[in-house]
């Protein structure tokens, strides 16, 4: 464990001022207050606060924050309070240090809804001081190297978690190498063999052909020894999940990757930079399309660079990266570069975001009441994407994640735009809105007075923004249908359990739901985003499952071992009455599947895992699942007499998507809840006699299978 003497020497080194009483003060409060405690690995508890203090002064942080390291565990772990660590350290220390605590809380690999509420509650920290989440990255950072010592399972959830939150965290901050080292120890633990697989082919390569980076990082001093150039030249490889993630994406083997390795140029002068691209391109042949001036548009997070690849020695691509020592700077610390130090002062560094304005534009349109879905979207799409610079016809730039097309570019510019957009001109011709826009290219958006969204945009679309804007006005301009179809759904299903769906009755529903009126509720009925099933549960649990006279449904199937589990396939969806067959999977006991079902067809020679299943005789209570792929006319009231028609025959509609919609016709799924084959057979044939049904078939999809 580093002793306190040590660590005020690397502050020190970077910040002579530094307040030496204060951090040996936090040094042995926090000592005192972790004696007694040991990591998984036996050693004691408060080396881990001192390791992550050390690593936030390798991004030369202030006092507070390496204060806040040495205490940030102190709130959760042991007897001290918040008013303890004010009383001791003042107020922004206290601040800091309950704010890690409740990141360190939030528990952020739960189910989606959660997580995305989890997210607001981290950018709501974030959006406090910026430290706080310094301290936490550095905290996963250290728990990281450190993995080896938990449990299995625990060490797959916290991995899983780096890779998918603070990785790319860390990554959009500016902090780069924390990225990569977050990812690589995740990748270590997700997937031991491929990363090992890679290291070997590395060894053997090195083997086989030299040591390249020494090589290449030669020829590039000599050609700027020759131009008069004074800068330093640094080569690496890539980390393994870097060449493995570039592995994935472009669907190759190792062997057949070129750019494996990367140099960085730290120059003197941003004109220098631009010098260096030249002797690199006049000495070596540059590839096409791999070319990015980040010098001359920045990145949100601050960074600057030029970035080139060149085919080196023997063909080989290699990554250039050309940038100033302050860009580095920025480079390696991005955010936090805001706080860092040098001789006892804040870095005057004229590169470094302004933590308030990164975060007003990360976190902006966050808090416009979306749902959390499509605010985990957003956040996500934020934090992964890489960036393409277009221009508008007077020459504004314009930011936007790769892939995003003219419609991103429509509502970056306002949602007015986006929604009004009919077509658009890239560098003066006129393209499909499905284009995908590169960089450097100048766009036009042409509107028309009266064009209103459409639901295939939402396919066309990649940012979070115009997703957002777009379901906006769908849910506006379709509510009052939704209300309409709500309403009907809901008497069909109050009326099957012996109810009606009173304004009283619904509004209490939407209470109990959480949402803020009946209307609402309605709506989201309508959209087929909550089930009718789930609001009548609500209000009478009692008598949404009624077994009494019926067979029970963990009994329902005879030929299985004892104690063995079964469930429903999803793919042909078997209901009582009609022939079944069973296949065992491991792990997940055995699937029920209808004997015709098409899914059947990949176990032909698997005749060990076949189970001969039948139904239990006897009657079974509307629980069973079965889409049905209806073609209904668009017109008035038609979809209200085909929901009232489906009510009438004692089936409830758990779900209804609408697949097509076309000016004469909809054809949309619905998913009804049915007794058995009888049933089924009874309900399609009242629905056939129906003179605006079209078609009529059975819904089986034999992707949805286990």
């Amino acid at each position: 464990m580093i002793e306190a003497d040590d660590l005020i020497q690397l502050v020190r080194n970077y910040n002579p001022r530094t307040d030496e009483a204060l951090i040996r003060k936090a040094y042995d409060f926090g000592k005192r207050m972790h004696e007694g405690q040991f990591r998984r690995s036996g050693e004691p508890y408060f080396s881990h606060p001192v390791a992550v203090a050390a690593i936030l002064t390798e991004m030369r942080l202030d006092d507070a924050t390496i204060v806040t390291a040495l205490l940030h565990d102190t709130i959760e772990d042991t007897r001290a309070s918040y008013a303890d660590i004010a009383r001791e350290f003042g107020a922004e220390i206290a601040e800091l240090v309950n704010g890690v605590t409740k990141l360190t809380n939030l528990q952020l690999s739960s189910s989606e809804t959660k997580q995305a509420e989890n997210f607001r509650k981290l950018f709501m920290a974030m959006s406090k001081d910026l430290r706080v989440i310094l301290v936490k990255l550095a905290d996963r950072l250290h728990n990281m190297r450190t993995i080896r010592s938990m449990p299995q399972a625990k060490q797959v959830q916290k991995a899983r978690e780096t890779m998918e939150i603070f990785a790319p965290l860390a990554g959009r901050m500016g902090m780069q190498w924390m990225r990569e080292e977050l990812e690589d120890l995740a990748f270590r633990v997700l997937n031991p063999e491929a990363r090992n697989s890679i290291i070997r082919r590395f060894i053997t390569l090195q083997r086989e052909a030299g040591d390249v980076i020494n090589q290449i990082t030669g020829d590039i001093r000599l050609e700027l020894e020759k131009a008069g150039i004074e800068a330093d030249v640094f080569g690496r490889a890539k980390k393994p999940y870097s060449i493995w993630r570039k592995m994935q994406a472009k669907e190759t083997t190792f062997s057949r990757l070129s750019d494996i390795y990367g140099f960085r140029i730290i120059t003197r002068s941003e004109d220098d930079c631009y010098r260096v691209l030249g002797v690199i391109h006049r000495r070596w042949r540059a590839v096409p399309g791999r070319f990015k001036d980040y010098i001359s548009q920045p990145k949100s997070n601050g960074y600057r660079s030029i970035h080139t690849t060149v085919s080196g020695r023997d063909g080989k691509r290699v990554e250039v990266q050309i940038r100033t020592r302050e860009m580095h700077e920025v480079a390696e610390a991005g955010v936090a570069a805001h706080w860092a130090y040098r001789d006892g002062v804040p870095t005057a560094n004229p590169f470094a975001v302004d933590p308030a304005n990164w975060l007003a534009s990360l976190t902006e349109r966050f808090g416009n009441g979306e749902d959390h879905d499509e605010f985990l979207e957003h956040v996500k799409l934020e934090m992964y994407s890489d960036q393409v610079f277009c221009f508008t016809p007077k020459g504004d730039v314009v930011k936007l994640p790769r892939g995003a097309t003219p419609l991103d570019f429509a509502y970056a510019i306002h949602t007015r735009i986006g929604d009004s957009c009919v077509s658009a001109k890239v560098d003066g011709l006129r393209v499909p809105l499905w284009t995908r826009l590169r960089n450097g290219q100048s766009v036009e958006i042409i509107t028309a007075e009266g064009q209103r969204p459409q639901a295939t945009w939402l396919d066309l679309v990649v940012t979070g923004r115009a997703k957002a804007a777009i379901r906006r006005s769908l849910r506006e301009e379709d509510r009052e249908r939704f209300i309409k179809l709500g309403r009907e759904l809901a008497r069909v299903a109050f009326e099957h359990v012996g109810k009606r769906a009173t304004d009283k009755a619904l509004a209490t529903a939407a209470r109990q739901m959480g949402l803020e009126s009946r209307d609402e509720l309605l709506a989201r009925l309508g959209s087929a985003e909550i089930s009718a099933r789930e609001v009548v549960n609500v209000l009478y649990p009692e008598l949404s499952d009624r077994e009494g006279e019926y067979v029970e449904p963990s009994r329902s199937v005879i030929g299985l071992s004892p104690g063995e589990s079964f469930r429903r396939a999803e793919c042909c969806q078997p209901v009582p009455g009609e022939r079944i067959v069973g296949i065992t999977y491991r792990g997940k006991g055995v699937v029920v599947h209808a004997i015709d079902c098409p899914a059947l067809a990949e176990f032909e020679n698997d005749n060990d895992r076949w189970v001969d299943l039948r139904w239990q005789p006897g009657k079974y209570p509307p629980v069973h699942t079965v889409s049905l792929d209806l073609t209904i006319a668009n017109d008035a009231g038609v979809l209200g007499r085909i929901c009232t028609l489906i009510g009438e025959q004692k089936a409830n509609i758990s779900d209804l998507q609408f697949i097509d919609r076309k000016p004469d016709f909809y054809r949309l799924i619905v998913d009804v809840d049915l007794r058995d084959a009888e049933h089924l057979h009874a309900l399609m044939v009242a629905l056939e006699a129906e003179s605006d049904v079209a078609a009529l078939a059975r819904h089986r999809d034999i992707k949805r299978k286990p």
